[in-house]
Order: C-alpha cells, then sequence, then structure tokens
C-alpha cells in the first residue's frame, strides 16, 4: 500500500485474541479472517513504555490496561522485554502507592508476560515478593488484587525451592484458611489453588505437618458443609484441587503402607500384643503372667491362631509383605480400639467356630488393606486433570480406618453368607472387592450411606448381578442371535455416528494446560449444525455454551486431514522432555488440517469427552470409531434391540441349529381344481 515508514505498522486479527501477524504465524489466516492495520509491536510496546512511566494518572492506567491485553501476543511481551519493561511493572508494584484497579491491570499484565517464559521466576526481587505477599496478607485490599497476587504466588511456588519456601515462611496456613471462607468463589479457588501448590512442592515431612496443622484446624469440616454441599455446582477447577487434596492425604498412608513389619520394634512389638490382648485377656481367669514361659507361649501361639494369623508362633512374619505392611497392622489396632465390641464379636464368633468354616481376622484384615490401598490409589502420584474425589472422604476424620472398620465387618458377613472355609478366601475377597468397588460407583455422601449400601449389595444381589450378566451373555451366544447381531449392527453403528456428531455439534468446554498447570485459560469448539465447520475460540469460565457465531476460528472439515491421539499428538510432545504425564496422554488428540499441516490441540476434559470427540472426528474423516466408547455403546444398544426382537420367544430354548422343514404330506390332492369350474 506503499505507506511511509512500512515498518512501524503491522497487522493484527482483529477477532478472538488479537495477535500480531508475523512470518511464523501468517498461515493462519484462513479466508474471511478480518485484519486490523496497527501500530507495529516494537511501537506500541515503547508507546505503553513510556505510558506507563507517565505522571498523569489516567493516561498511567490506560497504558496498564492496555498493556495487561495486548501481553497474551508473544511478539509484543517479547518487544516490551526487551525495553526492560518488566522493571517498570517491578518498581510500580514496589512501590505499591495504589492499590485499586491501576494495580489490578499492572499485576494482570504481570501474569500474561511471565507466561511466556521469556523471564525466569527466579529473578523476582525479595522487595517484590514481599509487596506481593502483603496484597495476601492485608484485609482491606481489592478482591481482585488478592486473586491476582494469589495467582503470582501459585505460579511462583512450584518453580524453585527457595520461592516455596519464602511463600511458605510469608503467607502463612491460617491466613489461606481465612481466603477459602470467603464468599467470592473467585478468590476461595485462588486461595485453594496456592494450598495445592504449597503441598505438591513440599517434601513429605513438611506435607505431613501441614496436613496435620490442616486437620487441626478443621479443614475438612469446613470444605465438606461450604464447599461441596454449598448452594453453588462445583467447578472443575475446585474439584480437581478437591481430588489433589483426597489424594496427598491418602498418600500420608504410604510410608506405612511400604514398610515391613520389624520383628525387634517394641513399639511394634506391642501393637501387636494389645490386638491378642483386646480379644482374649478379659475373659481368661487366670492372668497369663502366672504361667510358665513355655505354657505362656504355647497358650498365645493358639490365641493367634484363633486371631486368624498365618504364622502364629511368629506372626510378624504375616507383617513382612509390603505393600500392605505396618497399615494393615494399624487398621488393625484401630478396629480394636475404637470399635471394641465389634472386634470381640469377629474374633470370638471365628474362634468358637469349627476350624473349616472360621474367617480368619489376620489374614483378612492384611489382604483387605491391600485391596482399599489399590481402590484408593493409595501410594500413586496425583493425576494432573482428574476431579474424581469422594464426597465421603471429606465427610469423616480418619477415612481410611473408619472405611475399614465398616469393610473388614463385611468381609465376617460376606464370609458367613458363602459358608466359606479357608479354600475359599480368595473367592470371599474377590466378592468383598466387588462389593466395594460397586458401591463406590455410587459416590455416597458419607460413611453412613456407604456402610447402608454395602450391607444391601449382600452375595446373593452379587450372584443375581453376576447372573444377570452371564445370562445376557450366554443367550446372546446362540448361532440365530448372533447372525442376527451382525444384522442389527450396521444400521446401530449409524446411530452411534448421528449421536457422536450430535455431541460435537453441542460443543465441549477445554482447557489449555501449559507448562505449568495453569489452569484458567479456557476455549470452546464446537461442529456446525451442517457438519461442514470446526468452529472453536476462547471463552471465560462460567459461560455455559457459547453461540456460534461468538467462536471466532474456523476449520473447514473439508481441510481436515488426519487425527492425532496420545504420544503421536505434537502438544505431548512438547511435553516430553520433562516428566510425561499419563493423564494428559490418555486425554490429548489433535486434528491435522490444511496443506501446511497445522493442528488443533486438545486435551479433553474427561475419558468420556475424548472417546465422544475422537470418534465424532473420524467420522467427519469418513473412518471408523475406534474408541473404547464405541464398543460399549454398541454393546447396549445391540443388547437392547435384541431383548424387544425377542421379547416373543421368552422361556423358549432357541436351538443351535434350524429344525428340520417337515416332509411333503402323503394326500396333497385338497386342491380345488377351478378350470373345471370354468367350464
Amino acid at each position: 500500500w506503499s505507506l511511509p515508514n512500512a515498518e512501524r505498522y503491522a497487522l493484527q486479527f482483529a477477532d478472538g485474541p488479537q495477535t500480531y501477524i508475523t512470518e511464523s504465524n501468517r498461515s493462519e489466516i484462513k479466508n474471511g479472517s478480518i485484519l486490523r492495520l496497527t501500530a507495529s509491536p516494537d511501537q506500541e510496546a515503547e508507546r505503553l513504555y513510556s505510558g506507563i512511566q507517565s505522571n498523569n494518572v489516567d493516561v498511567k492506567t490506560d497504558s496498564l490496561k492496555k498493556l495487561a491485553s495486548l501481553s497474551q501476543d508473544v511478539t509484543f511481551a517479547q518487544e516490551f522485554i526487551n525495553r526492560n519493561g518488566l522493571k517498570q511493572i517491578f518498581s510500580i508494584v514496589e512501590e505499591g502507592k495504589d492499590t485499586g484497579e491501576m494495580m489490578a491491570h499492572t499485576l494482570k499484565a504481570f501474569m500474561e508476560l511471565m507466561e511466556h517464559d521469556f523471564v525466569s521466576w527466579e529473578t523476582l526481587s525479595a522487595t517484590f515478593i514481599k509487596k506481593i505477599v502483603s496484597y495476601v496478607n492485608m484485609n482491606a485490599v481489592d478482591a481482585s488484587i488478592q486473586q491476582l497476587s494469589l495467582s503470582v504466588l501459585e505460579n511462583m511456588v512450584p518453580t524453585s525451592r527457595l520461592l516455596f519456601e519464602l511463600v511458605k515462611k510469608e503467607v502463612t496456613l491460617d491466613r489461606l484458611l481465612t481466603h477459602l471462607q470467603v464468599t467470592n468463589a473467585q478468590l476461595q479457588l485462588k486461595a485453594m489453588a496456592l494450598l495445592i501448590a504449597l503441598l505438591l512442592a513440599a517434601s513429605d515431612a513438611e506435607r505431613r505437618d501441614m496436613m496435620d496443622y490442616l486437620r487441626e484446624k478443621n479443614i475438612r469440616q469446613f470444605i465438606h458443609k461450604n464447599i461441596i454441599h454449598s448452594s453453588e455446582p462445583l467447578g472443575d477447577e475446585m474439584a480437581h484441587y478437591l481430588y489433589v487434596l483426597q489424594s496427598v492425604s491418602l498418600n500420608l498412608c504410604e510410608h506405612r503402607m511400604r514398610t515391613s513389619m520389624d520383628p525387634y520394634s517394641q513399639e511394634q512389638r506391642e501393637l501387636l500384643q494389645s490386638l491378642r490382648q483386646a480379644a482374649f485377656e478379659s475373659e481368661s481367669e487366670v492372668p497369663a503372667s502366672t504361667f510358665s514361659t513355655e505354657r505362656r507361649r504355647s497358650l498365645c501361639a493358639k490365641e493367634f491362631r484363633k486371631l486368624g494369623f498365618m504364622n502364629n508362633s511368629n506372626p510378624a512374619e504375616d507383617f513382612r509383605r509390603a505393600p500392605p505392611g505396618l497399615l494393615a497392622l494399624d487398621n488393625m489396632v484401630y478396629f480394636s480400639r475404637h470399635t471394641p465390641n465389634a472386634y470381640s464379636r469377629f474374633v470370638l464368633e471365628n474362634s468358637s467356630r469349627e476350624d473349616k468354616h472360621e474367617c480368619p481376622f489376620a489374614r483378612s484384615s492384611i489382604q483387605l488393606t491391600l485391596i482399599l490401598c489399590e481402590i484408593l490409589h493409595v501410594g500413586e502420584p496425583c493425576s494432573e486433570t482428574a476431579q474424581a474425589f469422594y464426597p465421603m472422604f471429606f465427610g469423616q476424620d480418619h477415612f481410611f480406618e473408619e472405611l475399614f472398620c465398616i469393610c473388614i465387618q463385611l468381609v465376617n458377613k460376606t464370609w458367613k453368607e458363602m459358608r466359606a472355609t479357608q479354600e475359599d478366601f480368595d473367592k470371599v475377597l474377590q466378592v468383598v472387592r466387588e462389593q466395594i468397588t460397586r458401591t463406590l460407583a455410587l459416590k455416597p455422601t458419607s460413611l453412613d450411606l456407604f456402610k447402608t449400601r454395602v450391607n444391601v449389595l449382600n452375595y446373593s444381589e452379587i450372584l443375581k448381578l453376576r447372573q444377570t450378566e452371564r445370562l445376557h451373555q450366554e443367550e446372546t451366544l446362540a448361532v440365530p442371535v448372533l447372525e442376527l447381531r451382525e444384522r442389527l449392527k450396521p444400521e446401530l453403528l449409524e446411530l452411534i455416528r448421528q449421536q457422536r456428531l450430535l455431541h460435537l455439534c453441542g460443543g465441549t468446554l477445554f482447557r489449555k494446560i501449559s507448562t505449568r498447570r495453569r489452569q484458567d485459560k479456557l476455549w470452546y469448539c464446537r461442529l456446525s449444525p451442517n457438519h461442514k465447520v470446526l468452529h472453536y475460540g476462547d471463552v471465560e469460565e462460567g459461560v455455559p455454551s457459547p453461540p456460534i457465531e461468538s467462536l471466532p476460528e474456523k476449520i473447514p472439515v473439508a481441510d481436515m486431514k488426519m487425527l492425532l491421539v496420545g504420544k503421536e499428538c505434537p502438544h505431548t510432545k512438547e511435553k516430553s522432555s520433562g516428566k510425561q504425564n499419563k493423564d494428559v496422554l490418555e486425554l490429548a488428540f489433535s486434528v491435522v488440517y490444511d496443506t501446511e499441516e497445522y493442528c488443533l490441540n486438545f486435551v479433553a476434559p474427561t475419558r468420556y469427552e475424548f472417546c465422544l470427540w475422537t470418534d465424532g472426528l473420524n467420522v467427519l474423516l469418513g473412518k471408523e470409531m475406534t474408541s473404547e466408547r464405541k464398543q460399549t455403546d454398541l454393546d447396549v444398544l445391540l443388547s437392547m434391540e435384541l431383548k424387544l426382537r425377542l421379547l416373543d420367544l421368552e422361556n423358549i430354548s432357541i436351538p443351535d441349529t434350524p429344525p428340520p422343514v417337515p416332509k411333503p404330506p402323503s394326500n396333497l390332492n385338497f386342491c380345488y381344481d377351478f378350470s373345471h369350474s370354468e367350464q
């Protein structure tokens, strides 16, 4: 256009994130993209750099506001940082004359500039950090400034041990708990984010101390009452933080779980003896101390055998296997001390039974502890995206031990219902595992509710469920039924394809996960109703379902080349230099489009969404649906359709081969001859 001083101008996307067009991203311009002619990034950076130093408050505020919005663009951010712009931001914060709108824009700009990873967090000055900390610790500060300050500290904590120690020392747990108890949901969320960041960055000993302190302050009851059962629905991010808090709490058991019993430890031997004494010494008329050593030893061995130990002469041997290690002993002692009546009843009831039908308390406890550790993922690292926490976990102190107390009584109950002998031990524990997992899947809100439901799901109910599943399998394996299945498949697969495309038309909210797991950036993607274009764009938290017109970016389905999943995706390869995250790998997929082979990268919020989206995109590409969800949906639909078709054959066994066609009858002369009547 022959503009004078052309280098002073640049093009910028007019819609969505207003990114500058550079050589590296010019290929992202699509037909129909609206561009704006504007000052070049270096000119804009220069102007704003002077603007934020202005003595005029209005000019300074406007410059900071513009800076906060432009800093999202990497080209501008680089130009601004090259001019030593961050130093200017530091000085505004360090002076801290203003705590209103100006400071909020300054902190927002700082966050956006740091997000590009041009500058290390470790370069921050002590004065700057203390100022940010003071905004968190002061009461009379604007909520938006406190939120941004908490976010700054949350991003700072994982970057270095030094910063972690500084933040932990300056921002007390008491202060964070105060922020958690406010009515402002966003402030509450940011306080929880910082608390979780501190817990994850702490060493094992520090984490244990912090969790003990939080337990003293009744954080569990507060979360149960005011967050889980609040009138507002629980957001995805808060659900994730509660999952992490639950995971961190349960992982405090890991040390005991992985430690074998030391037969020479006085403390551990006393715990073991307390189990025997609680069960038998109260009923013994003569105190054991009056017997000779030999007699006492044989009496103890007999009592340990009654308690169900495999090695009754040296019961410590039973705790050598780790996991569950000493955690099993802790659970048994907790059960004997906190529910002494149930403990005595369990032991005495089984020690007085005839040998072959007694339920071994010790052996069952050790195996049950291992099962609970597996079900609750004790000792496994936290997932970066999971949100599956148990509401009842926050409704109970000593959750793991209390759950054990309910489940060990369930073992005894199921043992009696199955009329089990020692040979059936593994079968009984398998049934108990099924009872626990099926009940946990119902997400009971309290342990009492869990207890009620797990006891209702007795052995006969489990048998019925298994039988129904088996019958359903058997009846669908008859040859004629298999033929009918094959005939119904194409029609039902088409139904699944339509459902997947409808789901894509409805759209889904995705999160952008950066290297520091800052999860507050959201974007939405949906398919146009005519299935021709994928629309997507950034959105704010709390927007239920943005209209298609508000999503600025588009990819025509005709330009889509292929679908990549898991390790093949470019955004998982980028992260592979650090610790590769299993969950992100399981939920990641990318669409390759255009002749230049660009990628639109997704991380699905759940496995369910991952399956629906990958299936839907495969349908658009004209390929087979490959997810595990497609198979389960097809099985459900086939089973329903078959049941409807076979309703008339209820209680009639279907033969494997068709019945033979009967021979024609001997007297076939019953046909009326019309030809005679016509004559």
